[in-house]
């Protein structure tokens, strides 16, 4: 199977971001931008500004389909913590492949960014904020038969697999 991202439905656009259907249409979606790039960047949708002391939780307008052996992690750009002290608040965001159209939010992805800097932050529309990377992981030989059943947080929150 090969992994890629897409937009959320435009009902869940609405529901997380804007009535706008121009801003649905034209939003970018994540990309490597050169050749050796780890990470596909993240785009915002429009500007933000995150203040002194602030979190800004972000709607990325994302979801991502990958194999079931990966998961996609989500960092900030390096320069963002090291130039001007902005972390995302749980350091790595860690995104499973069953959280791909999960029951709660379909899968949308967003990334919670807080400003330890002493100046306002701005991220202009299109611009890179975040960047997301596919990884295979390996298990152990215990045996798991639980399924996800919903959206942010939920992955203690389980169905048997059996039940369906």
């Amino acid at each position: 199977m090969n992994r890629f991202f897409e937009k959320i439905s435009y009902k869940q656009f609405c529901n997380d971001i804007s009535l706008d259907k121009d801003v649905y249409d034209n939003y970018i979606l994540p990309k490597r931008c050169s050749k050796y790039s780890a990470g596909y960047d993240f785009f915002a949708i429009h500007d933000m500004i995150i203040k002194p002391g602030e979190i800004l939780k972000i709607p990325t307008g994302y979801k991502a389909i990958m194999n079931n052996d990966e998961f996609l992690m989500i960092v900030v750009r390096s320069s963002m913590g090291f130039k001007y002290n902005v972390r995302m608040c749980n350091q790595v965001g860690i995104i499973d492949s069953d959280y791909y159209n999960n029951c709660d939010n379909e899968g949308h992805i967003w990334i919670s960014l807080q400003n330890e800097g002493d100046k306002d932050y701005i991220i202009k529309k299109d611009t890179s904020y975040a960047q997301g990377i596919f990884l295979k992981y390996l298990t152990c030989n215990d045996s798991v038969n639980d399924k996800r059943i919903g959206g942010i947080g939920s992955s203690d929150r389980k169905s048997d697999v059996n039940e369906k």
